[in-house]
């Protein structure tokens, strides 16, 4: 009975009545990483359900047990010399995982796997491969059927190698990265084109077909890039209701099948290679991928002529797997989804080329803060008449798509107001009675500048925003000294105009608090560098372009908050 059984002393335990002395660690160290073999109790191997064979350094097989001919089904004398994938009947991955095995082993090291091998009655085997002591070199091979829950365990990796990015395309190779060659020698993850392309998921209930896209497939034997030129990423297929992949779909269960669907299979022969990858596979598994409740698309696996065939005992693994292939894959096309609407959004956002009289040159530089596209900072040149031009900056409270909400409002307001041609002041006037309507918080700094290039001059009115720097042709700066204006969303509707001259080759220049003012930098020594800077780049002879550029990186610090430089002069 199994509780009369004791353990047995390590030097007189043997594999069974055929094998060779076993060597090397004891069976089932978990310092290992392998399978516990026959563990069945704390200290207690079930030594009559191993298996032992051993191998030569070529992968021959050197002598065989009276365990292994009950196990794998050949006996002693039909393996003798032969290589071990020829006697286990593996396909072309399981020949990539023994080629790995033989070389670990050469290396000195333990190498455990799970297998799904050609056994007598089909099944999973847990594999060990250990050193042979030298000088016969060579491998000492202990296997032993493996329960259901140790075959959950080939894919339990997935867990940890699946889903490591939200990239919809590199989660889809790890999942197939997964699989092949442990599970199948190849695999392939489709998913419904209109999920990705509309966000809606279709319905195979009334329809005959579905159109998807492969994301990626993987053969065990082929390059990446042998692979791709067969099964092409992104490539869109229709599959028809007779096809294994819709039926899985449709009925959200796997469904095991024996070729490749006609038009699919014709599609693949006509490319370099195709016919024989079409030919050498003969076992093939369709599986939904079930994300929340909802099918969003399918998995497909194969194995190669000689290998197992996929079967009943395979569809637990399989399911492990692409449970968690299908919520990863379903968490990076969310993001993707939401990204693509933000940054669709945000370019939406930003002002389009403005145009510039030919009286005046300006540029102008934006620069959001973190990964944003646009932030709370905006900036408009409105052609006047006469050749005159009304020039904006102005930064609502905050960044990101809050301020940028705010932005957007104030930024179209002003620009309609200023095509009024209605005077700066009032100008902000009707922008701070606006934010005051809007929602709480809605606060922004605004200046607003008319440019008339026919005498030169430029009148100038300011809301809490920060004051204009003119450098002249001489190189000297001069902060210009505005009455203040509080804030657009106060409520003030209090705003004075200040008309400056523009010397000839004189610039101006309106900018953002992004640029000057940090947690560590103070607003005076901001404004200073400013200035400096300004000087310096001017007096290079740069473009206003080129300029507007340089003094922006001068003076960036840490990316704490949108940074909006505009620079204006009227033409010589």
């Amino acid at each position: 009975m199994a509780g009369e059984r004791r353990p047995v002393p390590p030097r007189q335990r043997r594999p069974d009545p055929g094998g060779p002395e076993l060597s090397g660690p004891e069976l089932g160290d978990p310092k290992l990483g392998g399978p516990e073999l026959g563990r069945t109790d704390p200290g207690l191997v079930d030594l009559a359900s191993l298996a032992t064979f051993t191998l030569d350094p070529q992968g021959r097989v050197a002598s065989w047990s009276v365990i292994a001919a009950r196990l794998f089904g050949p006996s002693a004398a039909a393996v003798s010399g032969r290589h071990v994938c020829d006697v286990l009947l593996t396909g072309p991955g399981q020949r990539e995982l023994i080629r790995q095995a033989l070389a670990q082993v050469e290396a000195g090291q333990v190498w455990t796997a799970i297998l799904a091998l050609a056994i007598a009655d089909g099944g999973l085997v847990a594999v060990r491969c250990e050193p042979l002591a030298r000088p016969a070199r060579g491998a000492l091979v202990i296997a032993q059927r493996a329960s259901p829950q140790a075959g959950q365990g080939l894919l339990g990796d997935a867990v940890a190698r699946i889903g490591t990015t939200l990239d919809l395309a590199q989660t889809a190779r790890e999942a197939v990265d997964v699989a092949v060659p442990g599970f199948a020698d190849a695999a392939a993850i489709f998913v419904p084109e209109r999920l990705l392309a509309a966000d809606e998921l279709p319905s195979q209930r009334a329809a005959q077909e579905t159109v998807v896209r492969r994301l990626v497939a993987r053969l065990a034997d082929r390059p990446a890039a042998v692979t791709d030129s067969l099964l092409r990423p992104d490539e869109v297929l229709v599959f028809g209701a007779d096809s294994p992949c819709y039926r899985a779909m449709a009925t959200v269960s796997p469904v095991l099948f024996r070729q490749v669907d006609g038009d699919i299979a014709e599609r693949i022969s006509r490319r370099p290679g195709g016919e024989e990858i079409i030919s050498r596979y003969t076992s093939f598994l369709a599986v939904p991928l079930v994300a929340r409740g909802a099918v969003v698309g399918c998995a497909t696996f194969a194995r190669a002529d000689g290998g197992p065939a996929f079967g009943p005992a395979d569809l637990a693994l399989a399911d492990q797997l692409t449970s968690r292939a299908a919520v990863c894959i379903d968490n990076a096309r969310l993001y993707g989804r939401e990204r693509r609407i933000a940054l669709a959004l945000q370019r939406g956002l930003l002002p389009g080329q403005p145009a510039v009289p030919d009286g005046m040159e300006v540029a102008h530089h934006y620069l959001p803060v973190g990964a944003s596209v646009v932030g709370g900072d905006w900036h408009d040149i409105v052609p006047l008449p006469g050749g005159r031009a009304a020039l904006m900056v102005g930064d609502a409270m905050g960044h990101g798509p809050e301020a940028a909400a705010v932005m957007v409002q104030l930024r179209t307001a002003a620009h309609v107001l200023a095509d009024l041609d209605l005077p700066p002041e009032e100008i902000l006037r009707r922008l701070d009675r606006m934010a005051a309507g809007m929602t709480a918080g809605s606060f922004a700094t605004c200046i607003c500048a008319v440019f008339d290039p026919s005498d030169g001059s430029c009148l100038i009115a300011k809301a809490g925003h920060l004051p204009p720097v003119l450098v002249l042709a001489d190189g000297a700066a001069h902060v210009i000294d505005l009455p203040p204006g509080l804030p657009l969303g106060l409520g003030a509707e209090v705003f004075e105009a200040t008309q400056i001259s523009l010397p000839p080759g004189a610039t101006l220049a309106l900018y953002t608090d992004g640029l000057v003012e940090s947690r560590t930098r103070s607003l005076d020594d901001g404004m200073g560098e400013l200035r400096d800077c300004l000087v310096s780049v001017l007096a290079s002879g740069s473009a206003l372009s080129g300029a507007c550029q340089a003094v922006t990186q001068a003076l960036r610090q840490h990316g704490e908050d949108d940074i909006t430089l505009v620079l204006a002069r009227i033409r010589q």
